[in-house]
Order: structure tokens, then sequence, then C-alpha cells
């Protein structure tokens, strides 16, 4: 069985793409084979870079005190 690295539920966007590079505003995509793109657009050309995906951060963990660890 291979094992999978990433999940199928990250949606196509040109921002994470192996041909398109972000500008410096971040609002525009340079895309190799369609030109200027939205970051959340993506084509038949899409492959996934995952270098370029910032994952979302963890939730925070809950905050405790010493009665909820008492009998």
């Amino acid at each position: 069985m291979k094992s999978k690295l990433f999940s199928d539920d990250i949606p196509p966007a040109c921002a994470y793409c192996k041909h398109g590079f972000t500008t410096w505003d971040g609002k525009t995509v340079l895309c190799k084979k369609n030109g200027v793109c939205n970051p959340g657009f993506s084509c038949r050309k899409y492959r996934y870079d995952p270098l370029k995906r910032i994952p979302k951060r963890p939730r925070a963990l809950p905050k405790f005190d010493r009665s909820d660890f008492e009998l």
C-alpha cells in the first residue's frame, strides 16, 4: 500500500502550482503556461508543489488547571 503524503481535500490553486510564481504583492500569480492569473485560479496544466503551500495553523490547545487532573 502506497502511503499518501498529502490529503486529497487541497483545492487546486495557482498560488501553489509548480508553474506559477506569486508576485511581491501576493495579489497575482505569474504562470509559465497562462501568463498573469489570480491566486485562486487553476488550469489543466496545474501541478501541485507542496513547498509553495503554507498550511493552516493548528488550533490552540485548551488551558487546563490542576482540578482537571484530580480524582
